[in-house]
């Protein structure tokens, strides 16, 4: 089953992604430090879960069942990029479909007693849907009915005869008296007591009919009461046994159910959505987490959500179990080596961007794993290249990064660069001064050329031989691309490549670029005094 995609499955590789902060974080509080942790829904995670909603639209049957999807962009251990893709609960009865990940262990646990209270509940809805459709039920209302319209016209009939009456009365008193009258309104009082008789005969035939039925309703409505209430248990039952056998796992290696976990109880589907399912596949394959997505497709008639909207982590189910979900997990930050609140200084690893690519593939840079930590704008004031390690310098605002850019194109930062090179030089010190030019159809090779290159300036100094390499420190004056690596190989310079340089023609089997970004000296514009930084050179 391939649960690992490779992004392309979602985006073309040359595919843009705009860089942008972050629009939502997962985030939590882990329990053993109270650090707030974060995961962040980037533009290249909605990117790829706008393509999975594609996917979705295309295959009807997961398009007519309204529920959670999610994304998680994952870093194998080789350090290549990976997609895997979640769905909340169960699609169409099943909990494994083919190439999404799997359920939270503990569902096999309980699999035949989750098989027995769901054919229980099952046959208990069934037996509430069939007392609510008593035949009594509708009798009753039909001959409630016909009553409620006999009483009501039989009312307006003795309304309309007791106004008679009124009027009768009135009349009798003006041309009878003595006895005479006596009789004729006793005729008039036994014709309205002979109407309340009526009346009463009619509503004590009514109870005659219907009051069994009541009784019958009646009994089955606390019938009714008792399943629901025994359907609640049940669900309750089963979803604590659920929970007891439901193991999370952390980037700690920590594991604990979720009866643990929660111990006040849980709502019902707890450890099925998206966002816990994802982090523990990851947690327990060696993935290390990038950034989530997570969104709902479908029918929406029940949760009122909004198909191909993106949602955070319910506040019920998920977001009590961010923070021990992401105990333990490190997004790789580059080495913070100086911070204030005008600039930070890095320590940046070989093999990472500066800064974003314009392509889905090449994405991860210090600025994009910073943007992971400061929900404010940050900017690369210069750049390293991605094989080369060092400081780099980052701005966190544009007044900052104009004062600082300024020096480094007025040639007032001072850097020092530590490097390897293959072979042996017959002189300690000295300056290589070969103009360097981009070649368009060849990019991002430079090239020496006397005639189109850029003045570029460095000076070099012997630090030690090491058999047959010579360890070097390089102090460029001037900040082409590449300068270092062109004017230690080419033969007008240095003559002898970087080692780990396969650019530039070195053939040795390393595992990185041996130039390291040493040391920088600047002036702080708004400490208004020099700064001198310095790191270890880690080869």
């Amino acid at each position: 089953m391939n649960i690992l995609h490779p992004i392309s499955d979602f985006i073309n590789s040359d595919a843009i992604i705009s860089p942008s902060q972050p629009n939502y974080y997962y985030e939590g509080k882990c329990p053993q430090t109270g650090e707030i942790l974060r995961l962040p829904r980037t533009g290249l995670a909605e990117a790829i879960a706008h393509s999975l909603m594609q996917q979705l639209e295309e295959n009807y049957p997961y398009s007519r069942e309204g529920k959670m999807y999610g994304i998680l962009l994952v870093e194998l251990p080789n350090s290549e990029l990976r997609v895997i893709k979640a769905f909340s609960g169960l699609f169409h009865g099943n909990s494994l479909v083919e190439g999404w990940i799997p359920p939270i262990p503990g569902r096999q646990e309980v699999a035949v007693l989750e098989t027995q209270t769901l054919a229980e509940l099952e046959t208990i809805k069934k037996e509430i849907i069939n007392l609510q459709k008593i035949p009594e039920r509708q009798t009753y209302q039909t001959l409630s009915d016909e009553y409620t319209q006999e009483l009501h016209a039989i009312s307006l009939h003795h309304h309309h005869s007791k106004i008679e009456r009124q009027e009768q009365r009135q009349k009798l008193e003006q041309i009878l008296s003595g006895e005479s009258l006596k009789i004729a309104l006793e005729k008039l009082a036994a014709q309205s007591r002979q109407q309340g008789i009526e009346r009463r005969n009619i509503k004590r035939r009514q109870n005659e009919v219907l009051q069994p039925l009541q009784e019958i309703i009646a009994a089955t409505d606390r019938r009714i009461t008792e399943l629901r209430q025994q359907r609640k248990e049940l669900s309750r039952k089963l979803q604590t046994q659920m929970h007891a056998a439901y193991s999370l796992t952390n980037f700690s290696g920590q594991s604990l159910s979720l009866q643990q976990l929660l111990p006040g109880g849980t709502p019902t589907g707890t450890g099925e959505c998206c966002a816990p399912k994802l982090l523990h596949y990851a947690a327990t394959h060696g993935l290390k987490p990038l950034a989530m997505a997570e969104f709902w497709w479908g029918n929406s008639s029940i949760e009122n959500k909004v198909s191909g909207e993106f949602y955070g982590a319910c506040l019920e189910r998920c977001q009590p179990l961010m923070g021990f979900l992401l105990s333990g997990l490190k997004l790789n930050q580059p080495e913070i080596i100086y911070e204030d609140e005008w600039l930070i200084a890095v320590n940046k690893s070989s093999g990472l961007l500066s800064v974003p690519g314009r392509y889905s593939h090449n994405q991860d840079s210090v600025i994009s794993r910073l943007g992971y930590l400061y929900n404010q704008e940050i900017i690369a004031v210069h750049r390293l290249d991605q094989d080369t390690s060092g400081i780099l310098l980052i701005a966190k605002d544009v007044v900052t990064y104009s004062q600082l850019s300024q020096q480094f194109e007025q040639r007032k930062i001072h850097k020092v660069y530590e490097a390897i090179i293959t072979g042996s030089l017959t002189i300690n010190e000295g300056e290589i001064n070969l103009p360097l030019w981009g070649n368009p159809d060849h990019r991002p090779y430079q090239q020496v050329d006397l005639e189109r290159g850029k003045p570029s300036l460095t000076r070099f100094r012997v630090i030690g031989a090491e058999g047959k390499y010579t360890r070097i420190e390089f102090i460029p004056l001037t900040g082409r691309t590449h300068q270092l690596r062109v004017h230690a190989a080419d033969k007008r310079g240095l003559g002898m490549r970087i080692l780990g340089d396969k650019l530039y023609g070195c053939l040795k089997s390393v595992s990185r670029l041996y130039l390291h970004a040493r040391e920088l000296s600047f002036y702080h514009p708004q400490l208004e005094k020099t700064l001198h930084l310095q790191v270890k050179t880690p080869f």
